[in-house]
């Protein structure tokens, strides 16, 4: 097999034998000037549907680039079916959710207002952002989606009941989390973390009584909002999830630190 390109690029377009890519201005300015590519220069690239293919840049211009495509590198296969629901927290953190949630395998990243949370609003685009770069870093097929943010008991009030919620409970009764995923194996999942100051004792109430949630325990210490969240996805994939197939690419993804920069508390 051929030494995988070095340049990983996700693509909304359609992928296949024959076809041609077209790039904004954003990715063409990155292929040309911060990696100095030039034409005929190898770039891997997936969509979420028709797996990954090896391309060459076919030609730039002015705010364009556009790539031909050659052959596939990897069939499509699907992800884990796992949901992450977080309250938002501050820039920077939260940016660090998106990504180390894409990079865990998480299929659907859910913002969700609680009556502690804090911030108010959160901007999708750049939540996007940083799930699709890390994606792309990772070597994974898809990119998670991006839910609309909305208050937790919406969330709740249309929770499809086969999937089990496991709540990150900083308190109370909880069963540890090793425990809880093993008895929950085979069904699609989802992981809600509360925010920085805490569910509600009312919220707590609320969510405990639905008959589709798992209060876990995460351990003795206190963790911040993302780490909670890492630590919780990290235990679900290792106990039942893609890392008990192994390595689930044909080489270890290469090191682009130096060629590559990329694009722009449970207290």
């Amino acid at each position: 097999m051929q030494e995988r390109p070095k340049t990983r690029l996700h693509v909304d377009g359609a992928l296949g034998d024959g076809l041609t890519v077209g790039l904004d201005h954003e990715r063409a300015h990155y292929l040309r000037h911060v990696l100095r590519m030039e034409r005929g220069d190898p770039v891997a690239v997936f969509n979420g549907r028709d797996g990954e293919w090896l391309t060459r840049i076919d030609g730039f211009g002015k705010g364009w680039c556009s790539l031909a495509v050659r052959e596939r590198l990897r069939e499509q296969r699907d992800g884990s079916d796992l949901w992450l629901l977080f309250a938002p927290i501050k820039r920077g953190r939260i940016d660090s959710v998106a990504e180390k949630a894409s990079e865990l395998g998480v299929s659907r990243i859910w913002p969700v207002f609680t009556r502690h949370t804090d911030p108010h609003r959160v901007n999708l685009d750049r939540l996007r952002a940083n799930a699709v770069e890390a994606a792309e870093q990772c070597e994974r097929l898809t990119v998670p989606e991006l839910a609309e943010p909305v208050p937790l008991e919406r969330a709740l009030a249309g929770w499809p009941e086969e999937r089990v919620l496991f709540l990150c409970a900083e308190s109370g009764g909880a069963t540890p989390i090793a425990e809880a995923v093993r008895a929950n194996a085979g069904r699609p999942a989802a992981f809600l973390i509360g925010p920085e100051g805490g569910f509600a004792k009312s919220e707590l109430d609320e969510i405990r009584n639905r008959p589709f949630a798992v209060p876990v325990g995460l351990g003795p210490r206190v963790l911040r909002a993302d780490t909670a969240a890492f630590a919780a996805l990290a235990c679900w994939q290792a106990l039942v999830g893609d890392w008990m197939a192994g390595s689930g690419v044909d080489a270890r993804p290469p090191d682009r630190s130096a060629a590559d920069p990329g694009p722009p508390s449970i207290r």
